[in-house]
């Protein structure tokens, strides 16, 4: 469910007037409805009512806003991130450090002082040589690291390969196979408490069958570990649950995936924690644009070019994603057309041969489920500037990040004496 509906013909996020936004802000404009972000939260909360004291981290890198951030740590969510920039914003919202989750392979050694002496509740541990270096810069700082090791299940999530963790082939975490000789090692270490396992299969998995065989492999090793003699206190069962980009998606509930995990894990003994991103803030925003001008095409499928662009919404440019494209006032009617931005690139392409609304320029439209991986993932390519963020609560609104202008982009570089 999402709170962007048509009230009188005319498209509104809750109960603020799209074109209200697009006159006082310009576009193209990311626009969020707290009441939806709300609403997720309590839905996924409520689907693992069955577990005992799960903890819930959002994966900030689907949506880092600040004011999105605070709405879901009113909610006692805590944070899932993979840099110090996301960790940074996740204290500044008001996340308590404790329930700060740092993943990522990549985490530099400037990351891991900061964070310990944030004081963040667990480190997801993705090779040996990061537990190690872990386990020695927490004993320059007089600290213990609470960690658990990120295994590399073998599963096919069976969603796009750019988006796919849990593969042999993939970077993240080590392999199954070779888990319990290097949990071995690290529980070894001094000033490192290891506590657990955690493992993360990918993003937008629109089946539980591949999340239900990498469970089963954890499980199997969680036993494994306590065999050894390992007290196994967390596992971490990642995030991805995917969500419905166009009416044919068909996407396992949040209900259907709580009763999954439960059946699986009853006999566990451990404190469950998740990382639900998408699902949590995918439906809660889109971005509202307009039409510059309909250039005809060679055949019957005119070319309908608007100010948003793939630096912009990079999701159809990097992964052929569907977003759905629906007129601000519509008209009932239906056409053929080619939806483009006008980035000098052909990769520039929202949709080919799509049927939509009908629109003429200046007209406005919008892309749904723009809420997650939307504005985080924009860039200022051919100088363009970064999009605005709006968070609308009821009847009101508020720019929640500013539009960077090309200007102020090109004020931050600077010519060396030696080029004047």
């Amino acid at each position: 469910m999402n709170h962007f509906d048509l009230i009188n013909g005319v498209l509104h996020a809750e109960d603020v007037a799209l074109p209200d936004i697009a006159a006082a802000v310009g576009t193209p404009v990311y626009v969020y409805s707290r009441a939806t972000l709300e609403r997720h939260a309590q839905v996924f909360r409520n689907a693992l009512s069955g577990l005992d004291n799960p903890h819930l981290a959002f994966a900030v890198k689907s949506n880092p806003n600040l004011a999105v951030l605070k709405v879901l740590a009113k909610q006692g969510y805590g944070a899932d991130v993979v840099s110090g920039g996301e960790m940074d914003r996740a204290l500044a919202a008001g996340m308590a450090a404790q329930d700060i989750v740092f993943s990522g392979v990549g985490k530099t050694a400037e990351e891991i002082l900061r964070a310990l002496k944030a004081g963040i509740g667990q480190f997801n541990i993705e090779s040996e040589e990061e537990g190690a270096e872990l386990a020695m810069l927490a004993g320059s700082l007089g600290l213990t690291a609470y960690a658990v090791l990120r295994i590399n299940p073998d599963v096919d999530a069976g969603t796009h390969g750019k988006i796919s963790t849990g593969k042999a082939d993939n970077k993240f975490g080590v392999g199954i196979d070779r888990a319990p000789e290097i949990y071995a090692r690290l529980s070894a270490l001094p000033n490192l408490h290891m506590r657990g396992v955690a493992l993360h299969i990918g993003s937008q998995l629109t089946s539980l069958e591949p999340l239900e065989t990498a469970f089963n492999k954890v499980g199997v090793l969680v036993q494994a570990l306590r065999d050894q003699g390992h007290i196994i206190t967390h596992v971490d069962l990642g995030g991805g649950l995917g969500v419905r980009y166009r009416a044919d998606d068909n996407p396992p509930e949040p209900a259907e995936y709580g009763d999954m995990v439960a059946r699986v894990t009853k006999d566990w003994g451990v404190r469950l924690m998740f990382e639900p991103g998408r699902v949590i803030a995918g439906n809660a925003g889109i971005l509202l644009t307009r039409v510059i001008r309909v250039k005809p095409g060679s055949g019957n499928a005119p070319f309908v070019i608007v100010d948003a662009a793939m630096n912009d919404l990079a999701r159809p440019a990097l992964y052929d994603a569907w977003h759905d494209f629906e007129a601000v006032a519509p008209n009932g009617q239906k056409m053929l057309a080619n939806i483009v931005g006008p980035v000098c690139e052909t990769g520039d392409t929202f949709a080919m041969g799509r049927e939509i609304d009908p629109v003429q320029a200046n007209d406005l439209a919008i892309f749904r489920t723009a809420g997650a991986y939307g504005a985080t993932m924009a860039s200022t390519y051919n100088s363009r500037g970064l999009v605005p963020e709006v968070l609308v609560d009821g009847d009101k609104f508020a720019v929640v990040a500013e539009r960077i202008s090309p200007e102020t982009i090109l004020a931050a570089e600077h010519v060396p004496d030696w080029l004047k």
